[in-house]
């Protein structure tokens, strides 16, 4: 249940992050409000998750996946380039994410 919590915790992130690009600096209402509320949402359920996964762990892959999904929808939405370098510091923060949990995360 834990990982199922961190994903939404992921997904909250992720959506209230997109929504403060549009906050135009939190000068527009509705994306301001959205980003406060997404961040709510991602802390509570990150604060769930703690219950069951550990720390180091739960932030790390609530951080990585973030950042990159952040870094994809950032080249597929909203028109920013990739380069061979982002592309590699996003596979790097992927691996980096597997190979923590392949070291020991319970």
């Amino acid at each position: 249940m834990g990982y199922v919590l961190l994903a939404g915790a992921i997904a909250a992130e992720v959506a209230a992050t997109t929504a403060m690009k549009y906050s135009d600096g939190f000068s527009r209402l509705w994306p301001s409000v959205l980003t406060a509320v997404g961040y709510l949402v991602a802390f509570t359920l990150l604060a769930q998750t703690l219950k069951t996964v550990a720390v180091g762990t739960a932030y790390a892959i609530w951080a990585g996946l973030g950042t990159a999904a952040i870094a994809a929808i950032g080249v597929v939405f909203l028109g920013e380039g990739l380069t061979v370098t982002k592309f590699a510091g996003i596979a790097l923060i992927i691996g980096g994410v597997v190979v923590l949990n392949m070291g020991g995360a319970h």
